[in-house]
């Protein structure tokens, strides 16, 4: 984004004011104003009108998550949440990037109160990266579960050099996502029937133990079913396993099942679960047999594997720039995508690939 980035900071604690301030003293970013409370938030957020609010979620008067509907409907800005790992707050935070929040950053990832500045570099990557961000608009009605639209299946399979038939070629769906991605991750999964033939493996940059209260939201909302991965989980139809955050994530053959391996990642990764890492062990387990899309988020993380699942002749997808929250991931991926499709159209494409044909030469 050109010229600085004009944040409101909204906390109740004075300390933590100073403290953000004083991490995002940088060139290109300004503090243009500070907030205690959601009422407060929401007048200086019509005032100011900042690019980024950082906005706290315990907070007296009006707390975080009904400032943010109030902000989003009223004076819509990018906001990127200030959490902490508590079951009650990880559910907060997970609606409110539902709610169209862009980012969010966990205060307990520093060691205690006095070492909060550690949290600087990530703070100003993620203020940054969501002034660049797209808003989304404003949440769809939850869609009935999504009978398969041929004409979606059809162009990937053209594109790919196929036809349709009744037999579905595939054996499982990859998704890849960072910012953005709950909440893309989400309009997919909800807009999937409850027999949906296909496993479903998610890697969703987050950090640990907010995973498993995303997988638990959406398991209540969707019809397959949906929970954390597990190590050693098998593969199922109609299951999604969304890949616990920090951890690696990856797919192995064990006897005649596929399985998930959850652990340390293999090699320093930039962000966790990686979608590379997991994109890359479904191409040497289900090779032209993989459906895979990478969606919203910074960074190049899905370019590598994407390329590896095209090469072995799987069906490729990118999140289109008109929908993508931020269009990086998907942008570095789109050489190795047979296709890009905004949102709502990737969970009718996968329907449709399941009901077509194997196709000859996907990897041309």
């Amino acid at each position: 984004m050109a010229g600085q980035v004009r944040v409101l900071v909204v906390d109740d604690s004075a300390f933590v004011q100073r403290a953000v301030e004083r991490m995002l003293d940088h060139d290109g970013i300004e503090v243009v104003g500070t907030a205690s409370d959601g009422v407060e938030a929401l007048q200086r957020a019509r005032e100011l009108s900042p690019d980024v609010i950082l906005l706290d979620i315990n907070m007296p008067l009006m707390d975080g998550l009904s400032a943010l509907e109030r902000i989003m409907a009223e004076a819509p800005t990018a906001v990127v949440l200030m959490s902490t790992l508590t079951r009650h707050d990880a559910e907060i935070t997970i609606r409110g990037l539902e709610l169209g929040a862009v980012d969010f950053i966990d205060k307990t990832e520093a060691a205690g109160a006095m070492d909060i500045y550690d949290l600087a570099p990530m703070l100003r990557r993620k203020v940054i990266s969501a002034a660049g961000a797209a808003l989304p608009p404003e949440a769809p009605p939850r869609p009935a579960a999504a009978s398969p639209d041929r004409d979606e299946g059809d162009h990937v399979r053209q594109r790919m050099g196929g036809s349709g038939d009744s037999a579905c070629p595939f054996d499982v769906v990859l998704l890849g996502a960072s910012t953005g991605g709950p909440r893309a991750i989400g309009q997919i999964l909800s807009a999937l029937p409850e027999h949906f033939p296909l496993p479903v493996v998610v890697a969703q940059h987050m950090p640990p133990g907010f995973t498993a209260t995303l997988a638990q939201r959406l398991d209540r909302r969707t019809a397959i079913r949906v929970r954390e991965a597990a190590d050693g989980d098998r593969l199922e139809p109609g299951l999604a396993l969304i890949g616990p955050g920090g951890c690696g994530l990856s797919i192995e053959r064990s006897g005649r099942d596929v399985v998930v391996r959850v652990g340390e990642p293999e090699r320093e990764q930039a962000a966790l679960p990686s979608v590379d890492a997991l994109f890359e062990s479904g191409a040497s387990v289900f090779r032209e047999r993989a459906i895979a899309a990478v969606l919203t988020g910074m960074g190049q993380d899905g370019a590598r594997g994407l390329r590896v699942l095209r090469e072995v002749g799987a069906a490729t997808l990118v999140e289109s720039e008109e929908t993508a929250v931020i269009y990086g991931m998907p942008r570095e991926a789109r050489p190795s995508a047979v296709d890009a499709l905004p949102l709502d159209r990737i969970a009718p494409t996968l329907m449709a690939l399941c009901e077509g044909r194997d196709v000859e030469g996907r990897n041309d």
